[in-house]
């Protein structure tokens, strides 16, 4: 049995058809096209599939389509403007965070939801707020600096220990 619902994705209005088992993620990637998040573990254990959802980050692969009937969605496809780059968007180029790319649009909205909760954190925080995704090419090192600089370009202070 099959349910239309409607969402909101990226300020746009959706009607989609849904069966009761599919995820968001399906949903976003292949009725919507919204090829950004990505399809790891279907488990909720990579964070590649990560999306804001009512401004809170979630695991796409994790939430029933039908639960998410009425709310709003962003997807890392709505954070540029144009050619104009989000601040974690450039900060992940210029600090060499991006590496294969496939974590990369979960671990940026994941910092974003988190940034815009905590705009000063601290490095603990920061380390504390992606331990939910997973990067299998980097130390993560370079993404923490990233989602630093990110906040220090927003025009925030970095509470720093010591």
């Amino acid at each position: 049995m099959q349910k239309e619902i409607g969402l909101i994705v990226n300020g746009n209005s959706y009607q989609v058809t849904v069966k009761p088992s599919e995820t968001l993620l399906e949903v976003l990637r292949y009725k919507l096209g919204l090829t950004g998040s990505k399809r790891g573990c279907d488990t909720g254990d990579c964070g590649a599939c990560t999306v804001i959802m009512d401004g809170k980050a979630v695991r796409s692969c994790l939430v029933l389509a039908i639960s998410a009937n009425g709310k709003s969605i962003a997807t890392i496809e709505d954070l540029a403007e144009g050619e104009n780059l989000h601040p974690l968007q450039k900060a992940f180029l210029e600090y060499g965070a991006v590496q294969c790319g496939y974590c990369t649009p979960g671990m940026i909205m994941t910092s974003k939801a988190f940034l815009d909760e905590n705009p000063a954190p601290t490095k603990e925080e920061v380390k504390s707020a992606i331990s939910g995704n997973l990067c299998r090419c980097t130390g993560y090192t370079k993404i923490i600096e990233a989602i630093e600089a990110s906040a220090e370009v927003k025009g925030n202070q970095l509470r720093r220990k010591g």
